[in-house]
């Protein structure tokens, strides 16, 4: 394989889309230039390259996008903008042969690879066993979930859809919260509950079917603002509100639990990573014990997910990282 001294990589979400410029120092990535885009402004993923690179000469080596979305044949049709990816399109315009397209958890997960000890935070320590899988589930404008399998000389990260499976209440509240949602969407999967959107899901569900007020304060909050997710979560973290506190508290709690079952699904007893924007704007939520009885109330197994190490991906540039080391070190020319 030749050397790479250049790649481009992006992170393409349904909120923002980033792009940088790392050049290839040993095993090592240095960013050099880095620009996030709203992505809901453009038409695709070309123009936004193109006002990237307007005017640099830089030659690039290689080139690897992370997507939200299914990365079939080459394409992506991403399920939060209207875009569709081509990878022949990229290739046209990068002058390229061949930039990968990598499903959003799957770059993600090649970013653990490069982060720290100190772009982590544990929320549970549990057991160092020699071999096994782990896991990464992420929360953001959607729900994306990775299995890296662990073939007992290194890590191979699997992308997944399993964002989009059916949603699973498992108490009396979660099954009103079930309800409602498929009132307003029909099919309910978990990323309409666990993502920054589903936060608001969850926020409006309490609001018009649990009899939680809304002071209006909060009220006129929410109007001026352009993200009322955050506007739930921060006024929860700062106790400001009970229906908030109510909406992050059930938030966290199937967030935990649907990080259980991707436990479960991926048997990772060598670890459970949560990633994603979300996260590390709520750790305080995600330490106070919420999450991880919910990851580990599961039955017979509980003992089993009691011993998986939990940790909060504090660096949410991972997957931008993990699409440029997959560009420099594993894609082939």
């Amino acid at each position: 394989m030749a050397r790479k001294n250049l790649v481009l990589a992006g992170d393409v979400g349904g909120t923002k889309t980033n792009v940088a410029l790392f050049s290839v120092q040993g095993e090592k990535l240095h960013a050099e230039k880095f620009q996030s885009f709203a992505s809901k402004r453009y038409s695709g993923l070309v123009p936004v390259l193109l006002e990237f690179l307007a005017g640099s000469a830089h030659a690039i080596d290689a080139a690897c996008f992370g997507i939200a979305g299914p990365v079939v044949d080459g394409k992506v049709k991403t399920p939060n903008l209207p875009w569709l990816i081509d990878g022949g399109e990229l290739r046209r315009a990068l002058k390229l042969d061949a930039p990968a397209l990598l499903n959003d958890l799957e770059a993600a997960a090649y970013g653990i690879f490069t982060l720290e000890d100190d772009e982590f935070c544990a929320l549970n320590q549990g057991t160092q066993h020699p071999a096994g899988n782990k896991a990464l589930i992420a929360a953001g404008t959607g729900l994306g979930e990775a299995i890296l399998h662990d073939d007992g000389r290194r890590f191979h990260p699997l992308a997944s859809e399993g964002g989009h499976a059916d949603f699973a209440p498992r108490d009396d509240l979660e099954i009103e919260l079930l309800r409602h949602l498929i009132g307003r969407f029909g099919h309910v999967s978990y990323e309409r509950v666990l993502s920054g959107p589903g936060l608001f899901n969850i926020y409006r569900f309490l609001k018009e079917s649990s009899g939680f007020a809304e002071p209006p304060w909060l009220a006129d909050r929410l109007a001026a603002e352009n993200d009322p997710s955050a506007v739930v979560s921060k006024a929860a973290l700062a106790n400001e509100a009970e229906i908030c506190v109510k909406a992050l508290d059930l938030f966290v709690s199937i967030y935990g639990a649907e990080a259980g079952n991707l436990a479960l699904h991926a048997k990772s007893l060598r670890g459970l990573y949560v990633g994603g924007g979300i996260a590390p704007k709520i750790l305080d939520k995600l330490k106070d014990g919420t999450f991880m009885r919910a990851f580990t109330d599961k039955g017979r197994y509980a003992d089993l997910l009691a011993a998986v190490p939990v940790q909060v991906v504090l660096n949410d540039q991972a997957a931008l990282r993990g699409a440029a080391y997959y560009a420099a070190f594993l894609a082939s020319d």
